[in-house]
């Protein structure tokens, strides 16, 4: 029994047609990997792999790209805002655990 290929302008038309309804329909693949022993986890890792139209994922409430520092600038500026407003009140912490804690005296010479 031999297996014949449609003409390679039906095959794209169909890969077109697929590429269509996915980007409208969405498609969605997800998992978790664990990695364990003696009951410990030692690692995990998510996979998310969702293939459709930005208008189709805000429909359907898959948004979580903009509020991902790692995805989107805006969380990534605001990250950093927050890192130094956090740095600039640990140097202000020190300076007053500083001016607390009394000066080590003098050692005396023989």
């Amino acid at each position: 029994m031999a297996f014949e290929l449609p003409p390679s302008g039906h095959r794209a038309t169909g890969l077109v047609d697929v590429l269509d309804r996915v980007l409208d329909k969405g498609l969605v693949i997800a998992g978790d990997i664990k990695v364990s022993l003696a009951e410990v986890e030692l690692l995990t890792i998510r996979i998310r792999l969702l293939v459709c139209s930005l208008d189709k994922a805000q429909e359907i409430g898959l948004d979580w790209w903009r509020y991902d520092r790692d995805l989107s600038p805006g969380a990534q500026r605001a990250a950093l805002a927050e890192h130094d407003a956090m740095r600039a009140q640990i140097e202000r912490l020190e300076r007053k655990v500083n001016a607390l804690t009394p000066a080590a005296p003098a050692r005396r010479r023989r």
